[in-house]
């Protein structure tokens, strides 16, 4: 599993939780509006025309590699359908998948996922 966010879009300190040293850590307010405070530029998001364009990409990137995709959320945005502004978020987090149940729990992540 690797999961990754827009720009703005799920800062440290977010009520959801965040991952920092691969570790998931809870709400934390004032960290949030620290994070909040030093941003450059507006949180990206996604409109449902760049989301298919973002799955699209990711669907075609994994059938050219042979990798198996069993779910996809886009959640919350590309310079290709348009968007001029900043995109990505540095960095990722990347779970390893080594049986049946870690598996089943990520795509139930996936599948449950929400934005604020």
């Amino acid at each position: 599993m690797v999961t990754w966010t827009t720009y703005g879009t799920w800062l440290q300190g977010d009520k959801r939780g965040y991952v920092k040293d691969v570790k998931t850590l809870g709400k934390n307010n004032a960290l949030l509006q620290s994070n909040l405070k030093r941003l450059k530029n507006p949180a990206t998001r996604f409109d449902a025309e760049h989301r298919t364009i973002v799955r699209d990409a990711i669907l075609k990137k994994a059938q050219e590699i042979r990798q198996q995709i069993y779910a996809i959320a886009i959640c919350s945005s590309l310079r290709a359908g348009g968007f001029d502004g900043k995109i990505w978020t540095k960095g990722f987090d990347k779970r390893f998948c080594f049986n049946r149940t870690e598996l089943t729990s990520r795509i139930n992540y996936v599948k449950n996922h929400t934005t604020v």
